[in-house]
């Protein structure tokens, strides 16, 4: 198994022959993996390479200093979520990491700006928090026009998710895998599982590690080259369509032994709807070789089901 490379600008040059390709073969892609390589998305080198610097300049802090970022209030959502505290679904092993969480920040005043605690801002580091909201910002934009092309192959409109989206609960998520320190026992970097939203988009990880599940039951190393990003399908886009596309197994693994005393650092963007919408299998995915596979449920409640399975909220 491959990931397959594809080229965004192929979408938006405007040449319906170009358009028609990208969007078959990201639709191919999505039914057959669960995960595209994204080049020529638009997202500029500088502002990941300085993003990894502020995130790494943060997990560099004294522990102390963290823990006073750190809001249990708001199920993780928000802010440092110390080293341990979540595991996979259905995996009561911690997780090898801490992680740090940006989420939506509504600028005008619309209603829906209640509905979301506001960013945490770390005082140490005056670029950390508007670097971070630069890079959210852009990574929204860049999935939306991923879910347009999605919206085209599923034969809907092709603004269909915009107004799903638009103003949802996304997150953008750094991770620090720390140095290992002792044997690791049952633990993992990030044991198996599958994503929670619509869809993820990771620029490259500063260290390999990501495995992806073959439908062969093979786990498959991903490595994403510095100028793509890597897109894959998660759960919430599965449920609406009925497992036509895939939201893949894949989990980040423990290096060599010899490769313990490195740290390695992730950065997912989880693409989420507003709480309200349906996620209810759309009827051009269910028939009778495709019977309906999941009970009807809106984004909030499927989110919320899922943050108390990791251990994010009681």
């Amino acid at each position: 198994m491959s990931i397959p490379s594809l080229d965004l600008s192929d979408y938006l040059a405007g040449d319906p022959s170009r358009k028609g390709k990208f969007i078959r073969s990201l639709g191919k892609a999505y039914e057959e993996v669960g995960f595209v390589a994204i080049k020529n998305h638009g997202f500029e080198d500088s502002l990941r390479d300085e993003l990894y610097n502020q995130v790494q300049n943060f997990f560099e802090l004294d522990n102390d200093e963290k823990y006073r970022y750190e809001r249990p209030e708001l199920n993780g959502q928000r802010g440092y979520n110390s080293f341990g505290k979540e595991h996979a679904k259905g995996n009561d092993s911690p997780d090898l990491k801490e992680f740090w969480q940006f989420g939506q920040c509504i600028e005008d005043d619309h209603a829906r700006k209640v509905k979301y605690p506001k960013n945490v801002s770390v005082t140490e580091l005056p670029q950390f928090n508007p670097i971070g909201m630069k890079t959210y910002k852009k990574l929204e934009e860049i999935g939306t026009n991923i879910l347009r092309a999605i919206a085209v192959y599923l034969e809907l409109d092709e603004n269909y998710f915009d107004g799903k989206v638009k103003n949802g609960n996304s997150i953008l998520r750094a991770i620090h895998y720390p140095p290992i320190t002792s044997e690791p026992k049952e633990s993992v970097r990030a044991a198996e599982h599958e994503d929670i939203n619509l869809i993820t988009l990771l620029m490259g990880a500063s260290a390999e590690g990501l495995e992806v599940l073959s439908r062969q039951g093979d786990w498959v190393a991903v490595t994403a080259l510095p100028e793509h990003i890597v897109v894959n399908v998660g759960d919430m886009l599965q449920r609406l369509t009925n497992s036509k596309l895939r939201s893949t197994t894949h989990r980040v693994v423990n290096p060599p032994k010899e490769k313990w005393g490195s740290s390695r650092y992730s950065i997912p963007f989880f693409l989420h709807p507003v709480e309200e919408m349906d996620l209810t299998s759309l009827d051009g995915c269910v028939d009778k070789e495709h019977p309906k596979e999941f009970e009807d449920m809106t984004a909030g409640a499927y989110l919320d089901e899922r943050l108390a399975e990791i251990g994010l909220k009681a």
